[in-house]
């Protein structure tokens, strides 16, 4: 029976189906969402502003001129600490700074706008504002090593040192083409000569941008052709020149998609760059396709000509984006805004400026991610950051002189080490380091000295130090300019015991002459931010080396190479003058000749040379 029951369900379901059509319905796809681009969103941002918001946009404020209450109601666009201005004391912690950082950031997107500010630093070898970050060497240094990857790690290690504090704009890398080295800005710059920067410029770029900070080139253009090396000077040159030498690095820079140009002090043919119309919006935006904003340097626009006025109507319409105006920047605010009201400022200049600002905002993620920072513990003064700074070091270093294999020193010798460098950190950091015109203290907190690195070498092998020269198989005399920044770094009596080097080097230098005339192996390190001329002191040295300003991992990084562990490697990216005279005589000459100076542009021995 059961049987039959089956049978019958089945053959009305036979009878069921030929009298129906099965339609297959399709599942149902999920809406495409198209993400609005970038310029999509930025148009929608601004649309939604009003001129007051907008204008707010384009003004930076110094942190110590400005209160988180006064970012919220006015929703200014930018923040910066400059040199050495701390949330409290140089003793501040990476949470110091982000707590800092974070209550401007929460006032930013208080206000009407709801925009976050993008907040600016000199962090221009590392972090070099925050107590307890990596000191990279300063960029003469890494144009002698002149090595593109290592130069995108130190990008990559700067980005992750500033993260920990939240801030993601930094006012580097300077690409100045030094052409005269009584500039006191000499060290920032990584060459006399553009072919290096060709080589250098988009890694350090990369290495900053890919890791989530904007980067800024500096300062546009020729602050390093000034007149005999005078900083904010002047630079006389004809256009061509200025193209082919200082203008180079730009092009590199805006390959690499630089987010951010700062303006420079100076002029070219005596007109100030922050009004140079020609120079900024026709070659820079124009020519060149620069898409990212443009910045003035701190009251740079003042230089200008005209009353307050004038300054801000000529800088802006030059093309300048955002005015970096630390203590003024309420008069900036209320200037701008008047003038584009009276129709001296079109609101379509407002309008590009804004875009260009949105568009880095929302690019590094600042518009969906105001808050984000990395953690200090993994990213700050890592045993990573350590070795890479290290290894800069070592390749920096420039070999001048190396006479009856003086170097390397073996491991069974006595060594008598002195001179006012010899166990400084703050020395071998120089300018920009804790402080706008650098730390003069021995101990910043991170870092090796000369002393102790090779106090540890002594510790892990037959190396002895000696208590007197006289005692000692190796004399190392560690000599050293002062620390200085800027303008107050310009001096054209660039020698050994005159302009801004140490007092004490005299002592340390009779001391090198004294042990040369005894027989001892003698030792010379020149911690500068420049070529110094030796004359005939070279003479008491039957080994000389640039160290440049090598940062906190100085001294490991020198002795890993004058004990032969490594080879020197690095080649001198500036002109070694042989007296004063020769200052200003550069590789960039078309009859540059090697054997009228004292090291050419290039030079550099090794072990095996």
């Amino acid at each position: 029976m059961k049987k039959f029951i089956g049978l019958f369900i089945f053959i009305l379901s036979l009878v069921f189906m030929s009298g129906c059509t099965t339609e297959i319905v399709p599942p149902i796809e999920p809406p495409i969402v198209v993400e609005p681009t970038i310029a999509e969103l930025v148009e929608s941002k601004l649309d939604s502003l009003s001129l007051n918001e907008k204008v707010a946009q384009m003004i930076q404020a110094e942190r110590g001129y400005i209160s988180p209450e006064q970012v919220e109601t006015y929703g200014i666009g930018s923040i910066l600490s400059g040199g050495g201005s701390h949330p409290t004391s140089y003793l501040d912690t990476a949470d110091d700074w982000y707590q800092m950082y974070f209550n401007y950031q929460q006032s930013a997107l208080n206000s009407s706008s709801e925009i976050p500010i993008i907040y600016g630093i000199d962090a221009v070898h590392g972090n070099n504002n925050l107590y307890g970050a990596t000191i990279f060497p300063h960029n003469i240094g890494l144009g002698a090593a002149n090595d593109p990857d290592l130069m995108y790690e130190i990008g990559k290690a700067t980005a992750e040192e500033m993260r920990v504090t939240g801030i993601t704009w930094t006012f580097a890398p300077a690409v100045s083409v030094v052409s005269d080295i009584s500039w006191g800005r000499t060290y920032e710059g990584l060459s006399e000569n553009p072919i290096i920067h060709q080589n250098l410029v988009q890694s350090m770029i990369l290495g900053l941008q890919d890791n989530g900070v904007s980067a800024t080139t500096k300062h546009f253009v020729g602050d390093g052709g000034t007149a005999f090396g005078v900083d904010q000077g002047n630079v006389i040159l004809d256009e061509q020149t200025i193209r082919d030498i200082h203008l180079l690095p730009y092009y590199e820079a805006i390959e690499a998609g630089v987010d951010t140009i700062m303006i420079s002090y100076s002029s070219i043919n005596d007109m100030k760059m922050h009004g140079n119309d020609y120079w900024i919006h026709d070659v820079l935006k124009e020519e060149m396709g620069f898409k990212g904003f443009i910045i003035s340097d701190w009251n740079a626009i003042h230089q200008l000509p005209g009353d307050y006025s004038d300054q801000i109507v000529n800088s802006v319409n030059t093309g300048v984006d955002m005015l970096m105006e630390p203590s003024d920047w309420l008069s900036a605010y209320d200037t701008l805004s008047q003038a584009v009201l009276n129709q001296r400022i079109s609101i379509e200049r407002i309008d590009d400026a804004v875009s260009r600002i949105l568009t880095v905002k929302y690019t590094r993620g600042l518009m969906d991610h105001p808050f984000d920072r990395l953690a200090p513990e993994t990213n700050l003064y890592t045993q990573e950051h350590q070795d890479l700074a290290r290894e800069a070091v070592r390749k920096s270093l420039v070999l001048l002189k190396n006479d009856g294999q003086a170097l390397p020193l073996s491991n069974n010798e006595s060594i008598y080490i002195t001179g006012p460098a010899v166990d400084h950190v703050g020395y071998m950091c120089g300018g920009w380091t804790t402080y706008w015109q650098g730390n003069t203290a021995s101990d910043i907190g991170v870092g090796i000295s000369i002393k102790d690195a090779l106090s540890n070498v002594v510790n892990a092998q037959s190396v002895s130090l000696a208590t007197t020269w006289a005692n000692a198989d190796t004399v190392i005399v560690v000599l050293t300019e002062t620390p200085y920044s800027e303008g107050v770094g310009d001096h054209d009596q660039l020698t050994l015991t005159t302009g801004l080097s140490h007092p004490d080097n005299a002592a340390a230098l009779l001391i090198a002459n004294q042990a040369q005339a005894a027989g001892k192996n003698v030792i010379g390190i020149l911690i500068s931010g420049r070529p110094l001329v030796l004359g005939s002191y070279l003479d008491d040295f039957d080994a000389f080396i640039a160290a440049w300003l090598p940062g906190s991992e100085g001294g490991s990084g020198i002795a890993d190479v004058i004990f032969g562990d490594y080879d020197f490697t690095g080649k001198l990216s500036f002109t070694w003058p042989k007296d004063i005279s020769q200052i200003g005589y550069t590789s960039t000459r078309s009859n540059y000749d090697e054997s009228y100076v004292m090291f050419p542009f290039g030079y550099g021995l090794s072990y095996r040379s």
